[in-house]
């Protein structure tokens, strides 16, 4: 408990450090933080993440996330490579919900319900690039209007990607309504594959997941409002193991809601350790937040990618630190809403090592 206390610090203090305002920026670009052989582009179409290299356990440089060979391929696609989704992550069952007495009915854009907030969510949208230094960090904001894809009040976000240490990368993802109550569920959407985007399947990957219960779904992925144990069923992954050891036992792939561990505290968790034996690459991911999105790239369909290499499914994970899905409508599940006078944060930090 005192290393991660002394971890918390580290990281609010190094955010604290970045509160200067340089001059904004509103084109479309591609930025990169390089520390080492570490690096990470990333564009403010959407704060989307790019590209993250990282050497393996005999130095070679891999990109170990899934993306396009182009920015211009991000602006038309519903895939979500490395995006930062939003106003609300995940879905919202009949895109409509109801906050002090008013019913607010959504954009719905996946059947009759919404995800990853609506058609023009904020994955699809141009940030505002505030702080950058190319050995450090990178800060984007966006005004998010009353009304926008259906949402309550005027809310204003910001994510800063940020380097701390050698091997470590932190995302912070903050909003603050400034009228109105609102539902708040910014997420972090990169699909990751250490042996490279370019090595195929991630069944061999092994995942220790500290999650003992999730929220199971219906036939269209919306949560029934169960919160059930993972112990004994394929679910359960608080002992490393391969991610496609007991894939033959669901229908499709993971797709689903961990509740973590003593999580949703001011303090970071550890919620997943991912590591792929071929490359030695090990990836470690603490959170704030009470939930993550386990997901496996099920609905990839052979999607052109970068330098023309073919995506198939299963080609990726995605672990999505989130608030609960559906949370607007099920009022057992810890709130997303967001009053004004409050902040609303998700942090993500991860730690990258080979051997």
């Amino acid at each position: 408990m005192a290393k991660i206390s002394i971890l918390c610090c580290y990281i609010l203090v190094a955010f604290m450090c970045l509160g200067y305002v340089a001059s904004a920026k509103k084109e479309v670009g591609v930025y990169e933080l390089q520390r080492g052989d570490f690096s990470v582009k990333i564009t403010n179409w959407g704060a989307t993440v790019l590209a993250v290299i990282l050497p393996d356990k005999n130095g070679k440089l891999d990109d170990v996330v899934l993306g396009y060979e182009t920015v211009e391929e991000y602006t038309n696609e519903t895939t979500y490579f490395g995006a930062l989704v939003g106003r609300v992550a995940n879905r919202i069952g009949g895109a409509q919900f109801t906050l002090n007495g008013n019913h607010y009915k959504l954009v719905a854009n996946e059947g009759k319900n919404m995800l990853h907030g609506g058609h023009r969510g904020f994955s699809h949208v141009i940030w505002t690039v505030k702080n950058y230094k190319k050995d450090s960090h990178i800060t984007f904001t966006y005004d998010s209007f009353d009304g926008e894809q259906g949402f309550p009040g005027d809310l204003a976000v910001s994510v800063t990607y940020m380097f701390i240490g050698k091997n470590k990368l932190a995302i912070k993802m903050v909003a603050k309504p400034l009228n109105k109550a609102t539902p708040v569920n910014l997420a972090s959407h990169s699909y990751w594959n250490l042996g490279g985007h370019t090595s195929g399947d991630i069944f061999s990957h092994n995942l220790q997941l500290f999650g003992s219960k999730i929220t199971p779904v219906d036939h269209e992925l919306i949560p029934t409002g169960e919160i059930l144990p993972v112990d004994g069923t394929p679910y359960d992954f608080h002992e490393p193991r391969s991610i496609g050891s007991k894939f033959n036992e669901l229908p499709d792939g993971y797709d689903i809601n961990y509740v973590i561990d003593n999580g949703g505290s001011k303090h970071l968790k550890k919620v997943a350790v991912v590591h792929e034996s071929k490359s030695g690459r090990k990836m470690e991911l603490w959170t704030n937040s009470p939930g993550v999105q386990f997901y496996t790239s099920n609905k990839l369909d052979n999607v052109k990618g970068k330098g023309g290499f073919v995506y198939s499914k299963h080609a990726a994970m995605c672990l999505e630190t989130q608030g609960f899905p559906d949370s607007v409508n099920h009022p057992s599940f810890p709130s997303q809403i967001v009053n004004p006078g409050e902040t609303f944060e998700n942090v993500m930090l991860y730690r990258f090592t080979a051997g």
